[in-house]
């Protein structure tokens, strides 16, 4: 391993605060959390902070990355992944456990443990399972280590699509209808579940939207427009998560709204639209990553719309307890009411993504947006807030 790039007296307290880019992951989402990094990576102010990138593989290791994001693009169609760019594949970073303790520690067998400094902040950029669901977040919490993004409960709500529409539905906010079909019911009794989700498209009508429940950046999605592909689209939801939903399509303009964390609170970005893509169905992984399908921004809605939307997007940050940052997502439908779909507490950060593009357009530039996040998070304790 190299070591030219680890500091020279890692038990003296560095003038500048300590920020460790955590990407990758073991969820289907590893390749977009490692773009998403490598926007960050090269946006971060390196004159007002130190910074350790920090990867986990699909297997789960935690590995010392290369400093290079220009590595960490979509080439040529393909994702690029945290072993292309590990330092080594034996040693390991291992976060501390004692909250009087942040300093990072690297490892190799054989070799005698490394001590990498201690970490300030900690900046997740992981999509989906094992990182944006309240799991890193729970880690973190034990360590005593400050990070950017949703706390443990707004983190797993925001992960989980049922428990969140059945929060802001608690909360007076409007959603769509949708069917829950949990891995017991499909194990015990799958016509049972297959009927439930029949019966559903007969009170509601195709097509119908069939996801993981718990999963991001639309990967493992099937737009179902009749009967015939309907075990192909449980089948494609069910290798990502073995609780689905399934969702009633909702007529109407998709809308979407950034919410920020301010030193007087959350404010809302001005919103954005995703018009039809014209060569995919629907606004899918391959629309939004792949072929960077443009959003329009600003939305061009009314005044009296655009304030609603944001006043919105801010009732749904409060209503999951989220910090830090949110998108949210919102159909208008035809009768001129907003409906929310989802939040997402970890957006997309990568070039393209509408979060950090809506910013920019409210007048937040990408450094700007990543320091007010860094900044958030060194104003919040750990610990119950």
């Amino acid at each position: 391993m190299s070591t030219e790039n680890l500091p020279q007296n890692p038990g003296q307290p560095s003038r500048k605060p300590r920020v460790a880019v955590v990407f990758g992951g073991r969820s289907s989402e590893h390749g977009i959390s490692m773009v998403t990094a490598g926007a960050v990576l090269k946006a971060i102010d390196r004159s007002k902070y130190d910074v350790l990138p920090i990867g986990i593989t699909r297997e789960g290791r935690w590995v010392l990355t290369a400093d290079e994001p220009e590595r960490m693009a979509i080439t040529d169609r393909r994702l690029p992944a945290v072993e292309e760019l590990a330092e080594s594949h034996e040693g390991g970073v291992v976060l501390p456990v004692d909250p009087a303790n942040r300093e990072v520690v690297y490892s190799e067998p054989g070799s005698v443990p490394k001590a990498l400094g201690e970490v300030d902040v900690v900046f997740p950029v992981l999509h989906g399972p094992y990182g944006e669901d309240g799991t890193l977040q729970g880690l973190l919490e034990l360590s005593g280590v400050p990070y950017v993004g949703a706390g443990v409960l707004a983190s797993a709500v925001g992960q989980d699509k049922e428990y969140m529409k059945r929060i802001f539905t608690s909360f007076g906010l409007g959603v769509g209808p949708y069917v829950v079909i949990r891995p017991r019911e499909w194990e015990q009794d799958e016509s049972a579940a297959r009927k439930k989700i029949i019966d559903f498209a007969g009170d509601h009508g195709w097509p119908l939207f069939v996801k993981p429940a718990r999963a991001g950046s639309s990967i493992g999605i099937t737009k179902v427009d009749d009967l015939s592909g309907l075990d192909e689209a449980i089948a494609t939801a069910q290798a990502h998560d073995p609780k689905i939903l399934v969702e009633a399509a909702v007529r109407g303009r998709e809308i979407e709204c950034g919410v920020l964390e301010f030193e007087d609170g959350p404010r809302a970005s001005v919103p954005a639209e995703i018009p039809p893509p014209d060569t995919h169905a629907y606004y899918d992984f391959d629309a939004k990553y792949i072929d960077s399908t443009p959003g329009v921004v600003p939305a061009p809605l009314t005044e009296e719309q655009t304030a609603e939307v944001r006043r919105l997007a801010v009732e749904a940050f409060e209503a999951v307890s989220c910090e830090g940052l949110v998108r949210a997502d919102f159909f208008l439908t035809e009768d001129g009411e907003f409906v929310i779909n989802e939040v997402n507490t970890l957006p997309g950060f990568t070039p393209i993504s509408m979060y950090p593009q809506m910013w920019q357009a409210s007048g937040v530039s990408y450094p700007e947006l990543i320091d007010r996040l860094v900044q958030a998070a060194l104003r919040r304790s750990t610990g119950l807030r």
